[in-house]
């Protein structure tokens, strides 16, 4: 159980890591696309992109820290 436990871990971790990382990339190039007057249609929705992106991390990441604090608690029971 506690091996199953740590593959997620590492999974939902680095998964979540990974996404947060990537919808900040899509939010600077949309931040980027603003300022050169490109138009409303394509930085907007690339930056909508990088929102959806960053927090769908963010909610990985989460659940990782949900995994580890489940695995933290099967070490204190044994």
């Amino acid at each position: 159980m506690e091996k199953n436990l740590k593959r997620k871990w590492l999974k939902f971790a680095v998964g979540g890591i990974l996404l947060m990382g990537f919808g900040l990339s899509l939010l600077g190039e949309a931040g980027i696309l603003k300022m050169s007057g490109s138009g409303f249609l394509s930085w907007f929705g690339i930056g909508t992109l990088a929102l959806a992106v960053f927090f769908a991390g963010l909610s990985l990441f989460g659940q990782a820290v949900v995994f580890k604090s489940q695995m933290d608690n099967s070490k204190r029971k044994h």
